[in-house]
């Protein structure tokens, strides 16, 4: 497939006319109607249904925009880091799920940034599963993740940092007075908990029962949304400690008994080969996570 006509493809998609596409390409409109016909037959599927006023997509179309996407991105990084290669510039992309780890990774973000002005750092927000299926798709640099790490899969290093886990409750809530919760406090309370798996894991360990014996009524990508959710009822949510300010928020966090912790690592793929922008983001990472370490 031409990275060309992928792009003339994405376009009329996004301006949903043949007549608007081929104004933003400037290219005349039989030009580009003959480039998307050959387009569908090359890949022998229906990308679009003509309408008297747009063009939408078929499920097809859906799919090949959603990847096609993912294609000229990765296309367009590779490029930039290869154009920079002769000086420290390039893009940074990282993912990660809310953690006040981050933080031990913008203080090696930002010294890169001031030392080197053609750096750029692209922040992506998700839980593990997305994180670790962009890595795999090299959309993605570095993926900061809870442990465990599969790692037939993944380099790491552990960072300085561990989240505390806990609930985050309504003021008015029977639990936000506790100063900690047990298992046995969460019987029969309303739960929402992360999407994630192999956090789930852990919190089933931590209850020493399977997380289906309880009252699970939903769950959460990220947590702020879930926090207005909770503000507003009387459901309660899993989450580590730090990313929702509870300061005058009609919130409040109470923490586990037994405490449970999560080491943070920052991941990657194996035999990953790395801009020289995000290899010196990792050595300097590398040197200030075993300085702290010591």
């Amino acid at each position: 497939m031409d990275l060309r006509v992928l792009n003339y493809f994405l376009t009329v998609a996004q301006e949903k006319t043949i007549s608007k596409a081929a104004e933003v390409l400037h290219l005349s409109q039989p030009t580009l109607s003959k480039q998307l016909k050959d387009l569908e037959e090359e890949l022998g599927v229906q990308l679009f249904i003509r309408g008297n006023r747009e063009i939408s997509l078929t499920e097809d179309g859906v799919y090949l925009q959603n990847r096609g996407k993912e294609i000229l991105a990765l296309v367009d990084t590779t490029t930039a880091n290869l154009k920079k290669n002769e000086v420290i510039g390039g893009d940074i992309l990282i993912g990660g799920g809310e953690s006040q780890a981050f933080q031990v990774l913008a203080t090696v973000l930002n010294d890169l940034m001031k030392t080197y002005p053609d750096i750029n750092v692209h922040l992506y927000s998700g839980n593990a599963d997305d994180v670790k299926n962009k890595i795999n798709k090299g959309l993605l640099d570095f993926g900061l993740v809870i442990n465990p790490v599969e790692k037939q899969k993944y380099e790491y290093i552990s960072l300085p940092v561990s989240d505390c886990w806990g609930i985050l409750v309504n003021n008015h809530h029977e639990l936000a007075k506790k100063t900690a919760v047990t298992p046995q406090d969460l019987k029969n309370q309303a739960l929402l908990i992360s999407s994630q798996t192999l956090v789930n894991n852990q919190l089933s360990d931590w209850l020493g029962e399977s997380l289906s014996n309880f009252h699970v009524v939903g769950s959460y990508n990220l947590l702020y949304n879930a926090s207005l959710l909770v503000k507003e009822g009387t459901s309660l949510v899993f989450c580590i400690d730090g990313i929702i300010n509870t300061n005058n928020s009609g919130l409040t966090f109470v923490p586990l008994s037994p405490a449970l912790t999560s080491k943070i690592r920052l991941i990657w793929k194996k035999k990953q080969i790395f801009s020289n922008a995000a290899s010196l983001f990792l050595k300097q990472l590398m040197q200030l996570t075993e300085g702290q370490s010591r």
